[in-house]
């Protein structure tokens, strides 16, 4: 087969990539493809519609593959199928559901498919009148194309203000501004929805979870996506069914009774929220950084699967994944999304990506004889494959930190929200993690401190009051009751002679940290010799007096050794501390040098 795939991006990368692998591609061109794409595939210019059918009817394409939505949203697949060429992507009509944010949400009423409550204008003063009258947030939309970055959250109405100034009024967004779209903000996680459409029948591909927002945890303003994985946990077989139920089958029909049949790939932008899907937007293309792992995880021949969709026939097929997960850091240019230099020089790339477990795909980059260059906003996507998400994450920040170039930015907690809910990779939590002894009740203080922080980081605990000395076969029945239930790691908090902690210890295996309590005849440092002087053989940790948020930090990370949710709260908490520090730096306005 002969194949045209039009784009230069990412995502264009990893379909080339892709689709260069299979066994029945003769000749693989890209339109205009990229220095990077060059490597897979014969790049050519073709700088309009016209000029990409003449081409593709005079080489006799079978097969065109439209990777970006504007030239599907212009038309171009209605003027390859014209030609007679068979192609990949909607038509313009269906492609409407991208490319118009105002009609995308009517269609979704008109067919019942679940998304937030909104209104449409285009007129910048009704606008500003509907938000002045109206509680938020708001998520306020451009109606049109603008790269994925259209899109404002404002938490109050002077953020919603200057957002519509920004869109309607500055135009920021050009022609996409015209009207726009403030629909009520849904709390929830955000998933990537696809599936491969021939109008009729449809395959469905793993859920992805995209990291739009620039900064880590969701800082900042959006961006075309910073990175993404799949599976996507939060998406479970309860939520997918009620996606193809309420969303993907009454998109397709309706699209269908409408008189615009959907080919291709239709990508549903959700937000879960409590447990019930609700549509955010729609894509009419793959998406672009969720393209690059879904690439990774497919086992199947992806031209087997394209050629199926433009010839009405994909019930005949049932593409195979890889098992595990795979996912994508992006590494983008300082600035970004807003002014950026271009021209870096990039060192890390001259070593081997070739390994199906990592792919280096070049969304922004062009090549000056050996030398590697910035050429975009984002930059590259590394992209890793791994028998659980975790170790997916761990080999694609290994290949980061082989990359640099001045200005290079990314974010450090991609993956980590899915890691969190993941209850598939690694061993599974038990009922009980860390069961907490106190000596006295008058040590709760203490205790709140350490069950805080556990709270937040999903561990699960126990807590008890039993005295070392009064109480010995309480302690005893409190500890053999915890590890019945699985619990690992223990928690004795004392002071005066802080006897507790080996107690604890003396009656298990398991880890004992022991929290030394401030007492009036010694503020506390008795006890903390006291648990640092165990016996031999009856090890305890210690932390400061008083240290229970530490004493909790410690326990989770000795499980964080053994599951994967805990490892990644414990990093999302660490970059909190970091973002506490940028911000209170920020605010008070010192050194840009940092």
């Amino acid at each position: 087969m002969k194949i045209l795939i039009i784009g230069g991006g990412g995502r264009e990368h990893a379909l080339a990539w892709k689709i260069a692998a299979s066994p029945r591609v003769t000749k693989l061109y890209a339109a205009p493809g990229s220095d990077a794409i060059a490597a897979h595939a014969t790049c050519v210019t073709l700088d309009s519609h016209e000029a990409i059918v003449d081409f593709a009817t005079r080489e006799a394409m079978d097969l065109v593959v439209v990777g970006p939505e504007a030239p599907l949203v212009g038309g171009l697949a209605d003027r390859l199928n014209a030609a007679g060429l068979k192609v990949f992507g909607p038509s313009a009509a269906a492609a409407q559901l991208e490319g118009s944010k105002v009609f995308s949400k009517a269609f979704m009423v008109r067919h019942g498919i679940p998304t937030a409550s909104h209104r449409a204008f285009s007129d910048v003063t009704q606008a500003r009148s509907y938000v002045e009258n109206q509680a938020g947030p708001w998520v306020i939309k451009a109606d049109g194309l603008a790269a994925g970055k259209g899109v404002i959250i404002a938490e109050d109405q002077t953020q919603a203000l200057a957002a519509l100034d920004m869109v309607m009024v500055q135009q920021t967004f050009g022609r996409a501004g015209t009207q726009v779209v403030i629909e009520a903000f849904l709390r929830g996680e955000e998933a990537s929805y696809f599936v491969i459409t021939d109008g009729t029948d449809f395959i469905t591909l793993p859920a992805c979870q995209d990291h739009k927002a620039i900064g880590d945890l969701d800082r900042g303003p959006n961006t075309g996506g910073m990175g993404a994985y799949c599976p996507a946990p939060v998406v479970t077989a309860q939520v997918e069914q009620r996606v193809l139920d309420q969303v993907v089958r009454p998109t397709l029909a309706g699209m269908a009774a409408e008189g615009h049949p959907y080919t291709g790939v239709l990508f549903v932008g959700l937000m879960i929220s409590e447990g019930s899907p609700y549509v955010i937007e729609y894509n009419c293309r793959f998406g672009d950084p969720e393209c690059q792992p879904l690439m990774l995880a497919l086992e199947s021949d992806l031209v087997e699967v394209l050629e199926a969709a433009v010839n009405g026939r994909l019930g005949q097929v049932k593409p195979r994944w890889r098992p595990g997960a795979a996912a994508c850091v992006v590494l983008a240019s300082g600035g970004y999304p807003g002014a950026y230099e271009k021209g870096r020089p990039i060192t890390g790339l001259d070593r081997s990506d070739a390994a199906r477990s990592l792919q280096i795909f070049h969304a922004g980059t062009r090549r000056q004889r050996e030398q590697w260059l910035t050429q975009g906003g984002r930059v590259l996507g590394v992209t890793a494959w791994g028998a659980t998400l975790g170790r997916a994450l761990e080999t694609a920040y290994q290949g980061v930190k082989g990359i640099s170039w001045e200005g290079m930015t990314y974010r450090k907690d991609i993956g980590l929200k899915g890691m969190k809910h993941d209850k598939t990779s690694g061993a599974e939590m038990p009922s009980v993690n860390v069961g907490i002894v106190l000596g006295s009740a008058s040590d709760m203080e203490v205790a709140e401190k350490a069950t805080a922080i556990l709270k937040e980081l999903g561990v699960r605990y126990e807590l008890a009051v039993a005295s070392a000395h009064r109480t010995p076969e309480r302690v005893r029945a409190f500890i053999a009751a915890c590890e019945r239930e699985g619990a690992e790691v223990f928690i004795a908090i004392a002071g005066m002679a802080a006897a507790l902690p080996g107690v604890v210890a003396a009656e298990t295996l398991k880890p004992v940290i022991g929290v030394p309590v401030r007492s009036a005849a010694f503020e506390g440092l008795d006890a903390l010799l006291s648990i640092a002087q165990m016996p031999p053989g009856i090890p305890v940790a210690t932390v400061a007096v008083g240290g229970g948020g530490n004493a909790a930090l410690l326990a989770a990370h000795m499980l964080a050794l053994k599951y994967e949710p805990v490892a990644a709260a414990l990093k999302e908490y660490r970059l909190a501390q970091v973002v506490k520090i940028e911000d209170a730096h920020t605010k008070a306005g010192l050194s840009k040098l940092v």
